[in-house]
Formats: structure tokens, sequence, C-alpha cells
């Protein structure tokens, strides 16, 4: 029994304290844009915040939820999906406002002014003396014009900006990506956690008729004299305990439940129900095509290819600045009172011949940034293969798991019918018939804990090789 109930504890912690889930599709490649194009987003235009959850809600109730159908609802509702998607679209739009400043510049504005001086005269006054008169002159100015002033060449720089904001657009695309298959992945692992409180419900359930069935008989035989009132006791032990355990594997149900909901996005308290999956399916995968479809489908590994094209972006934009630019400008207006015309056209270099080493600092600082990402992609590599190995190390071993607790289940419930057989027969004790019981139970919750685990280490694959 003691087992059985840390089984149940530990299930209800670990759900308890499971993250919010993540989604299911996957947002194709950023296609290739031209300088000064926002890319299109891959994904639906998330719903207004609150929004989507009472459609997702409608789906829920009433009906059994098949794993795809929590998935496809997690997609739709997560609230952090449809943040991510939010920042790529910012992100792509930034993309625009680096390329800008290469596009035409128009501008318009008017300049009033008025201007006021005094002038003094002096002339002799025979009996003042000096006189003084001063003079107050008054001017007004009105000058409207509109300006134009276009990049003519700027040795790159502005192609290179955009350049590195594409790459940050791509990155914030993968980011979505990225929560999508986390999101997945904790559906999944809600999923099937829901299926694993339930299996533990029905095993503390028959181990509660069990105990229930020997109590009886434990009384039965204390009153006609063959049995002592320990046997009794002891016997009204195990049915409180059993009570116990029941009670516990309920509550993680609930938990997993909440967890669940949360994943999908909808009311923590809606009644979701789902359908059982916890039963074993062999995986047909080709393990030595893991890794390489890891690198292809994972987007921290796109992502930190992108960094390096950013930060390459940036070193090459670094070093257009130390050419100058040769921009045009022209303005066209009128000036107060008659509106004369007044125009102007002017093509202008500006080179800054030395900033005091400031560019060459710069430089050299995206230069070594950029050798910074390519070790980080190695990295990336290395840490994504360690958990595909794990992953597939885990399946593995959960497989294995079992066979051997289906093994152990046949053997508790045989040992559970003998034991049974000789306390109703009157020559086997209550001791004997109570741990036969716990085995039994222990048993059943080992081979429901191998068969969840055995899901879950799947799931975990799948998200490591950058599936949904």
């Amino acid at each position: 029994m003691r087992v059985a109930l840390a089984s149940v504890i530990v299930l209800s912690c670990l759900l308890a304290s499971a993250p919010p889930s993540s989604a299911q599709a996957l947002p194709p490649a950023a296609p290739a844009t031209t300088p000064g194009t926002t890319p299109a987003p891959s994904s639906p235009t998330p719903l207004p915040a609150g929004v989507p959850a009472a459609p997702a809600v409608s789906r829920v109730l009433g009906r059994v939820l098949s794993l795809d159908e929590a998935i496809g609802i997690a997609l739709e509702t997560q609230p952090l999906i449809q943040a991510r998607l939010y920042d790529y679209m910012a992100a792509a739009h930034r993309v625009d406002q680096a390329f800008a400043p290469l596009l035409p510049q128009l501008t318009g504005g008017v300049d009033l002014a008025r201007t006021q001086r005094a002038t003094r005269t002096g002339f002799p006054d025979e009996r003042r003396g000096r006189m003084t008169n001063v003079e107050i002159l008054a001017d007004e100015q009105t000058v409207a014009r509109v300006s134009l002033s276009q990049v003519l060449f700027d040795f790159g720089k502005t192609f290179a900006s955009t350049d590195a904001a594409r790459r940050l657009a791509e990155q914030a695309q993968e980011d979505v990506e990225l929560q999508r298959q986390l999101i997945t992945l904790t559906v999944k692992e809600s999923f099937i956690n829901i299926n694993f409180a339930r299996r533990l419900i029905l095993v503390q359930e028959q181990a509660l008729e069990r105990a229930d069935l020997n109590l009886r008989s434990a009384r039965g035989f204390f009153e006609v004299g063959t049995r002592p009132k320990s046997d009794v006791a002891r016997a009204e032990v195990d049915v409180a305990n059993a009570r116990v355990d029941l009670i516990r594997a309920r509550n993680a149900e609930r938990l997993t439940r909440v967890s669940l909901n949360t994943a999908m996005g909808i009311p923590v308290d809606t009644p979701t129900e789902v359908q059982d999956n916890l039963v074993y399916q062999a995986l047909t995968i080709d393990r030595t095509q893991l890794l390489g479809q890891a690198l292809a489908q994972r987007p921290e590994y796109k992502q930190a290819r992108l960094r390096v094209d950013e930060a390459d972006a940036r070193m090459r934009r670094a070093f257009r600045d130390f050419f100058p630019d040769v921009t045009g400008s022209a303005f066209y207006g009128g000036r107060r009172q008659d509106l004369n015309e007044i125009w102007e056209v002017a093509v202008s270099l500006s080179w800054t011949i030395f900033d005091g080493g400031n560019r060459i600092a710069r430089f050299r600082e995206t230069k070594v940034s950029v050798d910074a990402q390519k070790a980080r992609v190695r990295a990336t590599e290395l840490d994504i293969s360690r958990e595909v190995e794990q992953a597939q190390l885990n399946v593995g071993e959960a497989e294995e798991r079992i066979g051997a607790t289906q093994t152990a289940v046949v053997s508790a419930q045989e040992n559970f019918r003998l034991a049974q057989g000789r306390f109703d027969a009157g020559v086997g004790t209550i001791l004997e018939l109570t741990d036969a019981q716990l085995f039994l139970t222990q048993a059943q919750n080992t081979e429901a804990q191998a068969l969840a685990d055995y899901r879950i280490a799947v799931a975990r694959l799948e998200r490591a090789i950058g599936r949904r």
C-alpha cells in the first residue's frame, strides 16, 4: 500500500507543477523576400485575447477528445502561441523599418516669423538739448516648402541593416514553432497523465474491493471463533489505507485535467473527457536518421544558424560604415507676401573620416560575435544530439519495463489467488493475504507507470527530433 500511495503522491505533485503546455503545427520556413518587403506570417492571425476560448469549450463539452483534437484546440487558443505570433509580426514590420531609409523621404513645412526692431535718431533742440526719436519697425515673413531627399548610394549599409532585421524576423518565426512544439509536448504529457491517473483509480478501486472482501471474511471467521480479533483490526486498517489511496488517485486525476485544460487554453474547471491512449504501440522510427531529422526540424537549431547570418549582416553593416553616404535633396515652395517661388536642388556627400576609433571597434566587435554564434551552433548540435540519444534510451528502457511489469502482474495475481484460497480455507494468515494484496496493487501500479512512461518517452523523442 505504501508504494502505491507514494506513486500517487508523486504523480499529484508532478502534475500540479506541470508548466503550461505547447501546441502542434509547425510554421513553414520563412519565404525569401526582397529588401523592403515583410515576410508573410506562416500561421493564421491570432484572435483577440479571450475570444477563442468559448468556441474551444463548446468543442470539449459533452464529448470524448482524442489526442489530435486536444492538440488542435491548444494550437488555436493557447495565448503563449498567440504572443509568439504577435512578436513575429512585429519583427516582420521592423524589416520594413530597416529598408525605409533607402526610399524617398518627403516632408513639408511652413515657417512663420515676425521680426521687430527699434531705430533711434537724434537731433539738437535749443531749449532741451538733444532730442531722440524712436521708430519701431516690424517685418512678417512666411515661407512654405515641400522637401524631397533620396539616398543615392550608401555602399550597401541599408541593405545590410535590412538583412539583419530579416534574420531577426525569421528567428521570431522559429519562436512560434518552438512554442507550438512545447505546447504540443505538454498536451501529450497531460493527456497521458490523465489516463495514468484513471488507471491508478481503477487499481485502487480494485484494491478497496479486495480489502472490503478480506474484512468481511475476517469478521466472519472472528464471529465463529476461528480467527482472532487482530485479524479484523488488520483488515480494517487495510480498508482505510485503500480508501486514502483511492482519494489521492482521484485528486491526481483532477489535477491532471487542470494541467490539460491549461495547456489547451480553456478554463481550468472545464469537465474535459479524453480517450484512453495508455496502451503499448511499437515505435516505428529509423533510428539512424533521427539526428539528421532533428537538425533539419528543430527550431532551436534553425535559430542558432539564423543568429550566425544576423551577426554576419551586422558585421557587413559595420564595415560599410567606413564609406560615405551620397544623398540627393530638393525643395520647392514660396515666400510671403506674394509667395515668390523658391527652390533648390543639391547633392551632398557625407563622410566621417575619423571618429576616435569607434567604427573600428564596432567592426571588430561584430566580427567576433560571428565567431561566437558559430560556436553556439556547434553547442546546439551537441545538445540536440544528446537529447535525441537520451530520448531513444528512455524509450527502449520503458519498452523493456512494460514486458517485465506485465509478467509481475500475472505472478502477483496468482500469488493473491493462492493466498486468498489459503485464508478462506483457514490455513493462511491475514498477514499473508494483505501482503499478497499489496504486491498485486504495487504490480498493477508499476505496470500503469511503465505504460505512461513509455508513451511520454515517445512524445519526448518526437519533440527531440522536432516533430509535433
